[in-house]
């Protein structure tokens, strides 16, 4: 039986020439949660996520997934089982989102072979979830930023791995969108056993969705725990260096955080 946490990240760090970038983490994830990474912009949150993925290798320390080390992995091994999301995605011109979200499957089809019929079915199932099975033979450039985000979200769905990891992937979406992607991702959890690592903005899509949170502070872990002990007035201070009220709404039945706005 294998008592490997899914991710364990031992003492890493990271930079770019002399600047650090990641100073010191260690922390575990478990299988089947949603997890949300949260901090401020430039505290390091997408260069953790590159290295969770094996884009890049740490200066020092270990980051392993089920039990090896990210970078031992084939490529093709680790696209069957993480998929991302990136906040920005370049679909290129002459593809149509039918074809974008069969990108996902491409870690399953051997080289010189045609799409079987379960990679048809899987991209079809996953156009259908996030609602663009009407735009399937439109072409990419054709599209809004929030049609192209929403395909590039088919086509994680497509590839069908145990991870998803979303690199604030709803910041071009309307909240309709947002919901509706966040709903899916809680979904895959609760009813598959998946496991989704989020980086988000947005702190009470955290609160709402999140079994476990994240807070990063100029590379470092500022407090990681479960979303309803950290996700308090006193951590969004230290990380944000804002005043905010944090309690449980009746109304959308999470922890919600509010704002003065003014003074």
């Amino acid at each position: 039986m294998n008592n490997h946490p899914l991710y364990d990240i031992a003492d890493i760090s990271f930079g770019y020439d002399a600047t650090p970038v990641l100073q010191d983490l260690s922390f575990t994830l478990e299988s089947g949660k949603f997890y949300g990474i949260v901090g401020p912009n430039g505290c390091g949150k997408t260069t953790l996520l590159d290295l969770l993925i094996g884009n890049r290798i740490p200066l020092s320390g270990s980051v392993s997934f089920k039990g090896k080390i990210v970078s031992s992995y084939h490529r093709r091994t680790l696209a069957q089982q993480i998929s991302l999301v990136p906040q920005e995605f370049d679909t290129g011109f002459g593809y149509t989102v039918e074809e974008i979200v069969l990108m996902g499957r491409h870690p399953y089809i051997s080289r010189f072979a045609s799409p079987s019929a379960e990679d048809w079915q899987r991209v079809d199932q996953a156009m259908k979830t996030i609602g663009i099975d009407d735009l399937k033979n439109r072409y990419t450039n054709e599209l809004s930023g929030g049609q192209k985000q929403r395909t590039v979200v088919a086509r994680a769905l497509a590839q069908n791995t145990d991870v998803l990891i979303f690199d604030e992937a709803t910041s071009s979406l309307d909240v309709k969108y947002s919901l509706e992607i966040f709903n899916v991702a809680r979904r895959l959890v609760l009813d598959k056993g998946r496991t989704v690592i989020a980086v988000i903005h947005n702190l009470n899509l955290a609160a709402a969705y999140c079994d476990k949170l994240l807070f990063m502070k100029d590379g470092k872990i500022a407090c990681y725990g479960p979303t309803a002990e950290v996700m308090t007035p006193e951590t969004i201070a230290g990380v944000f260096d804002i005043s905010s009220k944090v309690s449980h709404d009746p109304y959308s039945r999470t922890l919600q955080v509010n704002f003065r706005y003014w003074d």
